[in-house]
């Protein structure tokens, strides 16, 4: 059944935000990743697979919800939501997951240049038809022992890694899948995401084990976002702190918005995703026509004449 699923569509470019852990951001990631995306000017579609959660799919609710209420202009992506199949037997339900997902990026392949997908916080059949067409997988890890449990088994003694774990094993099961089907690569990065500003007593130790990890297991270790309340407190809006300063109200935003800004920016570069001219200049056409809106019409050609 996978095998359907993956083809060489050309376009969009795949970017899954996955970890079966829940508590590491994963949501805060795909939307800052997504936002980055649009106001770079790329055509986005975003997909909800977690049907019981839907994280992703309220934030761009509350993000079109705000924008209508303030009469703002805000980047909205092409946004999906599919629903974990509830039948009795596990083979109709994967047939029905299948279709509804295929059904969705079939929708939407021919009019984006990006695809983000939002994972749950568990192996599940939807899970795994995501990471079997990722282009670029995003693993957030938090900065703890419970984190990295999901990639490998540790040494209580030496803090040394001794095997690999389940979703690291899902991840190289989805990869080898992949390469028998098209022969195209997948690009995992591991992030630290919510990261201490001021370090962590393991961040030696978690680091080191992290890196261990990528040459055994073939992905690139990054930083991700720290943990600032900036990333939490926006959510009700839908804003990111990639959204400009005046799109929330005087004073309402964290002192350290700009260093969040940074640091989104610093993940996108790390990312390396294929962004096309086209993109740019769509975002620098934008970006004229909403400087233009606050600026009245020059009317110095208009010759007005009585009735």
């Amino acid at each position: 059944m996978l095998n359907v699923a993956v083809n060489s569509r050309g376009s969009p470019h795949v970017i899954v935000v996955g970890n079966e852990k829940g508590g590491s951001g994963k949501t805060t990631i795909a939307m800052h990743i997504a936002v980055a995306l649009m106001k770079s000017g790329q055509r986005l579609a975003t997909i909800d697979l977690d049907s019981r959660q839907r994280t992703l799919t309220h934030y761009i609710e509350n993000r079109r919800a705000w924008a209508r209420r303030c009469h703002v202009d805000l980047e909205l992506p092409t946004h999906l939501a599919i629903a974990r199949a509830e039948g009795s037997a596990v083979s109709e339900n994967e047939a029905a997951e299948f279709a509804d997902f295929d059904q969705a990026v079939s929708a939407i392949e021919r009019h984006h240049d990006f695809v983000v997908i939002d994972t749950p916080p568990h192996d599940s059949y939807l899970m795994r038809l995501a990471h079997s067409v990722t282009d670029t997988l995003v693993t957030p890890l938090n900065d703890s022992f419970l984190d990295l449990d999901v990639l490998a088994k540790i040494d209580p003694m030496t803090s040394t890694v001794t095997g690999v774990s389940h979703y690291a094993e899902l991840v190289r099961e989805m990869r080898r899948h992949r390469r028998s089907v098209d022969g195209d690569p997948t690009d995992w990065v591991v992030v630290r995401n919510r990261v201490s500003p001021f370090g962590s007593p393991i961040e030696a130790v978690f680091c080191n084990g992290l890196q261990e990890l990528a040459l055994a297991l073939g992905f690139r270790a990054a930083t991700g976002l720290c943990e600032r309340p900036v990333y939490r407190d926006l959510f009700p809006r839908g804003l990111t702190a990639l959204d400009v300063c005046d799109r929330a109200p005087a004073g309402d935003l964290d002192p350290s918005h700009s260093v969040a800004r940074r640091e989104i920016q610093a993940l996108l570069d790390v990312l390396k995703l294929p962004l096309d001219d086209r993109g740019r200049r769509r975002a620098a056409a934008r970006a004229e026509w909403l400087a233009a809106r606050t600026h009245p019409l020059d009317t110095g050609d208009v010759v007005l004449t009585d009735a």
